[in-house]
């Protein structure tokens, strides 16, 4: 990535600008490392709200840019999730099953050692034996390879088969819903190998790490959510700057006459489905850690819902849209339902925020979409209209719009 490709798109580097500042900001203020102002649980919070943003931008490239309105892409960063929580888990639960048998006055064996997980994690569902998608838990690298993999995969044999046959449009929005449900469906059943209902938890705990306090890993955390945003971006904004990025707009506009031009309209749809895919799955394996639990709840179709309201609040098809969506709905949705918002007292009702926040939700997307296609994205856009040139005298060509006397003088 050049220095061409960043002077061609200052809003790339005013971005990374700013999510620094935030970042040092953050920092200085936070418990972990600064002068305490920021509490831990607000700063997981942030850190939780940049995964978010990065998912967002994932989404906003397969729909803003490509016009693919998937509906299953937080199932991808649910399987983000469950990967680097299996090897979390397991990891955390070694170390407590060993710490535990060592007191035993005759040495356990592997064998002896692995039950004893098994019995720990799979109690809660009635089973001691690792399924066979646990096979790599114990290993921090191939669970890390499988965060990429697992959703990457799903992607691509699910995006073959749709794209291949040509679903465009509410067809491929419901076929995408569905493959979600079926996922969430299948985790809420105990034998699936994943504990269910239960999910997987403790996932805070960061294994050799019991001495290092939490404060100390949500900045951390936070860092580390912070650079994947900020790589993610450099990466969309790459992509979308291109002649890649021109096809993307031409099959979102016009996928006929693309199509009519030679070009493999299949196969970039396919492309850029699979790589936010397993952006999306990125993103979920550095917010659970932070959430310390995940459960098939967050896989359900709302999820991947809630994704599409904040990219179109946020303004859809400008990739800062989407991250500016993502963070003000998360941190408003956790003002608002985390009861720090005061009751509004009406005389004849009391309107209580964790009630009606959903309907405020909805009823913003509804007036976003009617009023205002441009998001909170777009105040973005007239306050770049404004920076201007200011454009007096008389043309010095024939065409309109062409160079004006003033701007030849500067």
């Amino acid at each position: 990535m050049s220095d061409t490709f960043l002077k061609r798109n200052p809003s790339t580097l005013v971005f990374l600008a700013v999510l620094a500042l935030f970042v040092l900001g953050v920092t200085l203020l936070a418990d972990g490392a600064g002068a305490g102002v920021i509490s831990t649980s607000f700063v997981k919070t942030l850190g939780k709200t940049l995964c978010l943003a990065l998912v967002a931008l994932a989404m906003d490239l397969v729909w803003g840019y490509t016009g693919i309105l998937s509906l299953g892409h937080f199932a991808f960063f649910g399987l983000g999730g469950y990967m680097i929580g299996m090897w979390l888990m397991y990891a955390r639960t070694q170390a407590i099953v060993v710490s535990s048998l060592s007191e035993a006055p005759i040495p356990a064996t592997d064998s002896e050692i692995v039950d004893a997980i098994g019995n720990q994690i799979f109690g809660v569902v009635g089973s001691s034996e690792f399924p066979l998608i646990w096979m790599f838990a114990d290993s921090l690298l191939l669970q890390l390879m499988l965060v990429v993999a697992v959703p990457g995969l799903l992607a691509l044999v699910f995006g073959w088969l749709a794209f291949r046959s040509r679903v465009t449009g509410v067809y491929l929005s419901i076929l995408t819903q569905a493959m979600t449900l079926g996922l969430a469906l299948y985790l809420f059943q105990n034998d699936s190998g994943l504990r269910g209902n239960n999910g997987l938890s403790g996932l805070q705990n960061l294994p050799g790490m019991d001495q290092v306090p939490q404060a100390t890993l949500s900045i951390w955390f936070f860092w580390a959510s912070a650079a994947a945003l900020a790589l993610g971006y450099l990466f969309a904004a790459w992509i979308v700057a291109g002649k890649f990025g021109s096809v993307l707009r031409g099959i979102r506009d016009n996928e006929a006459r693309v199509r009519f031009l030679g070009y493999s309209v299949e196969g970039y749809k396919l492309f850029i489905f699979t790589v936010t895919a397993i952006i999306a799955g990125i993103a979920g394996a550095l917010y659970y850690p932070q959430a310390g639990i995940i459960n098939p709840a967050e896989i359900a179709p709302v999820a991947s819902i809630y994704l599409a309201v904040w990219v179109a609040i946020g303004g859809r098809g400008r990739l800062y849209g989407a991250v500016i969506g993502a963070i003000f709905v998360s941190l408003v949705s956790s003002w608002f339902t985390g009861g720090q918002a005061p009751d509004l007292n009406l005389g004849f009702y009391t309107l209580k925020w964790v009630d009606w926040w959903l309907i405020v939700l909805g009823l913003s997307f509804v007036l976003v979409t009617l009023f205002a296609p441009r998001g909170i994205g777009g105040l973005v856009d007239l306050w770049s209209d404004r920076r201007q040139p200011d454009r007096h005298g008389a043309d010095l060509g024939p065409g309109v719009g062409a160079l004006r006397e003033k701007e030849a003088e500067q």
